[in-house]
């Protein structure tokens, strides 16, 4: 006879319970849904438990549940048998109640996010069920928020976004993500039901949008489960908010029944920023997968305090490094610029200045500056040809770092060698002529040409750190259209309402790509009559 034949079925849920290593209540949910008679597959179980995959593969070899391929169940008899008493109460979902109100926009954002771009695991992205955002939504609403609030959404994988501009249309809602297919998603969705959205892209470790800075009532956040993500997306929740007394940030995180120190880990990242706990509800998040938390995550309410955004100031560049769990960007490449190809490359560009993190002695005589500094203002020197180190992670921000450049030749050394370039070549052509040289992607800007809307898209991208209205309206006001200041803003933004407070770098690229027409479109408006 062998072991799994000598082994006694556990008498009671509690002996299960410490038998699979569980708590027991979550043996008594995984024994409650085993026993009513259906077939269940290993997923289904999880998602309905929001206990963690291994966990529920405990409870089914301690119970030997019955099995046919990939699904398991548990006769009637024999969970009636284990189950004692009454089922526990689990915790009550604070908006549960609201969510039979609004199944049309359940089902709405049911297509929405079956219509989405495919997750990126190197992102860590994993979909938020339709019910979930739509809870998410409902919380922003009876925590009393007032209906013109403005929201922010610190990555929007999950359409987040969509689902509080359903449910609340007079809100303003923004939504920072380094996913550019999402971005444009989210934008055509938007515009496609009216919904007061707007996108900024944004590789949180190298800041918030500036137009984001100050900006919301309230920030949302599911960023990625490592200590390091909470604490660099949480960061840029509490730069986003505009009162910091009245401000919240509402984040998803989710861990193991079974991994409580990384849970603690976690918190203590949160701790370090001075935020207090007003609230946490258990298992408010569900998901499409991430069935190694339990296709589950609790729900956070933070309240900052007066040392919040000083202590965001002094660690936020510590979470700045690796944030994800998987992919390039969860090690940060020690290769690329340090690499001594690429230093030798470097060195016979000659650069006037270097950008990025370069090896500490190369070229020591030669000015640098760091990456968010590039970013956040224009240098105020005149460099005549600069190189830009480009980290593994963060070939994304090129099109943003070329932008941010006013030098008349620009070398950029990504990580891994840059491959084909044509569409970031058309994106920049307004500007630069590139190419790929060894393992550089190379930049010559061009002589300002062309008529007068290819001279004015060029006046705007050259001014790449300045607020885009403010350079088009004026560039609009001085072409002998007649036009007033306020009369060319009106202009501007009837044409590109997404552009409004937003610079150049800001913007995704399927906006920068549009930017053309638009101009063309805002010449055309403001041509005088004949």
């Amino acid at each position: 006879m062998d072991h799994e034949e000598q082994q006694s079925e556990p008498a009671d849920v509690r002996t299960l319970a410490a038998a699979s290593g569980l708590d027991p209540r979550r043996a008594f949910e995984v024994l409650s849904a085993l026993g009513d008679g259906s077939w269940w597959t290993l997923a289904d179980l999880v998602r309905r438990t929001a206990t963690s995959r291994r966990s529920v593969e405990a409870v089914l070899r301690e119970l030997r549940a019955e099995r046919s391929g990939d699904r398991f169940r548990l006769p009637p008899e024999r969970a009636r048998g284990l189950l004692d008493g009454d089922r526990p109460a689990g915790p009550a979902g604070p908006v549960d109640h609201l969510l039979p109100g609004h199944a049309d926009v359940v089902e709405r954002m049911a297509k929405l996010i079956a219509g989405a771009p495919r997750a990126r695991q190197a992102l860590d992205h994993v979909s938020a069920t339709p019910e979930t955002v739509v809870r998410r939504a409902l919380l922003l609403g009876a925590r009393s928020w007032p209906p013109g609030a403005r929201v922010l959404c610190v990555g929007d994988h999950d359409l987040t976004s969509l689902a509080i501009a359903l449910i609340h249309p007079g809100a303003e809602v923004a939504v920072a993500d380094i996913d550019e297919r999402i971005l444009a998603y989210i934008d055509a969705c938007a515009d496609e039901l009216g919904l007061s959205v707007r996108t900024r892209w944004a590789d949180l470790r190298l800041g918030l949008p500036p137009s984001l800075h100050g900006y919301a009532d309230v920030a949302v956040t599911d960023p990625p489960y490592t200590p390091e993500g909470i604490g660099l997306f949480v960061a840029r929740c509490v730069e986003g908010l505009q009162d910091q007394e009245q401000g919240r940030v509402l984040l998803a995180y989710g861990a193991s029944e079974r991994t409580p120190m990384l849970a603690l880990k976690v918190q203590g990242s949160l701790s370090e920023l001075n935020l207090a706990y007003e609230a946490m509800y258990p298992d408010f998040n569900s998901y499409f997968g991430a069935e190694a938390i339990g296709s589950a995550a609790d729900l956070y309410v933070l309240r900052p305090t007066t040392k919040s955004k000083p202590a965001v100031a002094a660690r936020v560049e510590r979470f700045s490094a690796a944030i994800y769990t998987q992919g390039p960007q969860s090690v940060e490449s020690q290769a690329g610029p340090g690499d001594g190809r690429l230093t030798a490359e470097a060195t016979d560009f000659a650069p006037d200045l270097l950008v990025g993190d370069w090896p500490a002695g190369f070229l020591s005589r030669t000015p640098r500056v760091r990456l968010t500094t590039w970013l956040a203002k224009p240098y105020a020197a005149s460099p005549g040809r600069v190189a830009i180190a480009v980290p593994a992670g963060l070939e994304a921000a090129l099109p943003r770092l070329l932008l941010a450049a006013r030098a008349g030749h620009v070398r950029a050394f990504p990580a891994e060698p840059p491959g084909d370039v044509t569409a970031l070549a058309e994106l920049l052509s307004p500007v630069y002529e590139l190419s790929v040289q060894g393992a550089a992607v190379d930049a010559v800007r061009r002589e300002p040409t062309g008529d007068a809307a290819g001279l004015l898209l060029r006046r705007l991208l050259d001014r790449a750190h300045g607020k885009l209205v403010n350079t088009w309206r004026e560039a609009l006001t001085g072409a002998d259209s007649g036009l007033t200041k306020r009369q060319a803003r009106d202009v501007v933004l009837r044409t590109a309402p997404w552009a409004d407070g937003v610079t150049a770098l800001e913007l995704p690229v399927h906006r920068l790509a549009e930017l053309g027409e638009a101009v063309r479109a805002t010449l055309r408006a403001a041509a005088p009559e004949s």
